[in-house]
């Protein structure tokens, strides 16, 4: 034992290493490093794992968040073109129908202008021949007066109104 003990204290005279402490020492932190790597380490490495999750989770979020948004830009795009051209087909439409519009009043408008002309023509007409018949009137009339003078003989109103007529027709074929 002698010699173990000798062995254990190696060089201890001259403040050499004892063997046996290092072994408790050795020991000892194998067994905190067990200590450890059960209560502080593997509650740590949890810990780092559900952040490591914390973190991908948000991105794996932001990623969706970003796609999505891109989605929607793309549809609002799309919605404003589409917005776009219907807003231009109206104008187009609207064009079109006020051309219409213009045309239907212009031809309507011509259409009254040419009754207006043609009534007026008639009427113009009518006045005319009724100027034509008082003409007739007054001219018979004043041929009566100027034959009974003339004959110097009063007609009757039945032999009056056989020379009118003769003379309107007279006057009528002379036209």
């Amino acid at each position: 034992m002698q010699s173990l003990t000798g062995f254990l204290i190696l060089g201890a005279e001259a403040g050499g290493l004892n063997i046996g402490d290092m072994l408790v020492q050795l020991i000892i932190f194998l067994v905190l490093l067990a200590l450890l790597g059960k209560f502080a380490w593997g509650p740590f490495m949890n810990m780092m794992k559900e952040r490591e999750d914390y973190i991908s989770n948000e991105i794996d979020t932001a990623e969706k968040s970003r796609e999505e948004a891109q989605r929607l830009q793309r549809e609002a795009t799309e919605e404003l073109k589409k917005t776009r051209q219907d807003a231009q087909s109206i104008i187009e439409e609207a064009r079109n129908t006020a051309a219409q519009q213009e045309k239907s009043i212009i031809e309507t408008a011509r259409k009254e202008s040419d009754r207006m002309k043609e009534a007026a023509r008639q009427e113009i007409e009518q006045e005319r021949d009724k100027a034509v018949q008082q003409l007739k009137d007054q001219v018979a009339t004043m041929s009566v007066m100027i034959a009974s003078k003339v004959i110097e003989k009063e007609l009757s109103e039945q032999d009056q109104q056989k020379l009118i007529d003769e003379y309107i027709t007279e006057a009528g074929e002379d036209r």
